[in-house]
């Protein structure tokens, strides 16, 4: 991370004692491990290392595009520097994963990363074009949940196995465990919008920026029309009435929408949970099964 900028160095060091959970280079090391008997390599360590970077990369640039001063707990990037030098260093840090691994001639695993930074973005925009209609069904919902959080996990895992098995048939089947995760990991998100505990952001913060998130398009597409026009227009038109996004979240919770939500989140769990079911049991195994159901368990 080291740079001859001092500027930069003083932003990077912020940024490294301030990591969060990290939970996606811990599935890069369980899924290499678990694929390969406990034997990795010092790809994998490098693939690690630049899903870390190019994850932090992503997150330093959504502050900006949020405007928001706040990330785990701490100042952003660009509360305390500006969007400029945000920007930029996030750029930097980007540039820094691709060069990881086009100095080691890791290119499958660039392959894999550049894909999923390809599919968040698309993920972001057809989330911003929806948003603007309120249109969104089901469907829609899920490509974008696959893409804005999904595809990045999906390439932890796949980048695991690929790290220590290139061209094997693991790389398809972890990516499809991962992908399997991150849909229920933003489920679980959405879900905490109605909730009533402290995590960290306020409740009802989807329904004020707009988000459309599973609990309430399934009560949105299966309510009367009366009630559906309401409910539109109070997300349009008073989304910043604390009152009426009370209202809401008592709505969709009265109509089974965090019920039904809560189903669907189970059901990706149990597909990923099957897949690991295929390999042997063992300790990387048994540590994957728990990051699995803490993604559905976890508290904030």
């Amino acid at each position: 991370m080291s740079s001859k900028v001092a500027l930069l160095n003083r932003i990077t060091h912020y940024i490294v004692n301030r990591k969060g959970k990290q939970m996606r280079p811990m599935f890069v090391f369980l899924v290499a491990k678990m694929v390969a008997n406990g034997e990795i390599s010092e790809r994998t360590y490098r693939g690690a290392s630049v899903i870390e970077l190019i994850h932090t990369a992503t997150l330093v640039h959504d502050d900006v595009v949020d405007d928001s001063n706040r990330r785990r707990g701490f100042f952003s990037i660009n509360a305390l520097w500006k969007n400029k030098i945000a920007v930029l260093v996030g750029d930097y840090l980007l540039s820094k994963g691709l060069l990881l691994s086009i100095d080691n001639n890791d290119f499958d695993l660039l392959k894999i990363i550049s894909i999923a930074v390809r599919e968040m973005s698309e993920g972001e925009l057809l989330q911003i074009e929806k948003a603007r209609k309120l249109d969104i069904t089901e469907e829609v919902y899920y490509e974008i949940i696959r893409q804005k959080t999904a595809t990045l996990i999906a390439a932890c895992c796949s980048l695991g196995a690929a790290s220590v098995k290139p061209d094997s048939q693991d790389i398809e089947k972890m990516r499809c465990f991962g992908e399997l995760i991150g849909m229920a990991f933003q489920i679980k998100d959405d879900l905490f919008d109605y909730g009533e505990e402290k995590i960290g952001k306020p409740t009802g913060i989807d329904i004020k920026e707009q988000k459309m998130t599973l609990p309430l398009i399934y009560v949105l597409n299966n309510v009367p029309k009366k009630d559906k026009s309401w409910l539109i227009n109070s997300i349009k038109n008073h989304n910043k009435d604390k009152k009426r996004v009370k209202e809401v979240i008592a709505f969709v919770k009265q109509n089974n929408g965090l019920e039904y939500a809560i189903n669907k989140m189970k059901a990706f769990q149990a597909e990923a949970l099957n897949i690991l079911k295929t390999y042997p049991e063992s300790t990387y195994r048994s540590s994957l099964e728990l990051m699995v159901n803490y993604v559905i368990e976890r508290k904030k």
